[in-house]
């Protein structure tokens, strides 16, 4: 039995969720996003809470139950309050900022690096070395935080880079002479 599979998901006030067949609508103040269950996974909607069962008990539909939940659970919660990854840039010279809706990034190469953020995620940079990535998908959020983070991912000996605000880099000594 999934631990997390098994509870179901409360609908928090001010969306509304509707189920039509495999189809997780929810709409709310951020926006509206659809999930679309897996052919192993049953889902129902019972007193205001989205139920997700497993077809059966085969290995496959109980290994797709608890991601499903996830899922619909992460859908709720994004169109309700949203999601927002922080990053920190560590280094001499190295700086963010934005020019319109491109990202502008200083990180010590011969040229500047721009990135574009795909429609529904937004970025902020309140700080030269600080970037607020926030949108209401949060798989999304993630893989542009993700990339953003790549290109200067942070090295472990000075730390230089592109972090999570909530990251610790495990630090190397240096050569001994």
């Amino acid at each position: 039995m999934s631990r997390i599979g098994k509870k179901p998901v409360p609908v928090p006030e001010g969306v509304t969720a509707t189920v039509e067949g495999k189809t997780v609508t929810a709409k709310g103040p951020k926006g509206e996003l659809k999930f679309v269950v897996n052919d192993e996974v049953l889902v129902k909607m019972e007193d205001g809470a989205v139920q997700v069962d497993p077809r059966d008990q085969s290995k496959l539909a109980r290994s797709k139950w608890g991601m499903s939940r996830t899922q619909i659970a992460n859908i709720l919660n994004g169109v309700k309050t949203g999601f927002e990854k922080k990053l920190e840039i560590n280094g001499v010279g190295y700086r963010a900022a934005m020019q319109g809706t491109k990202l502008q990034l200083s990180l010590g190469y011969s040229h500047e690096v721009v990135y574009e953020a795909p429609q529904g995620v937004s970025i902020a940079v309140p700080k030269p070395t600080e970037i607020v990535v926030s949108g209401i998908d949060k798989q999304a959020v993630g893989q542009v935080a993700a990339e953003i983070r790549e290109f200067r991912s942070p090295e472990p000996y000075k730390g230089k880079g592109v972090k999570y605000a909530d990251e610790t880099i495990v630090r190397k000594e240096g050569k001994k002479k």
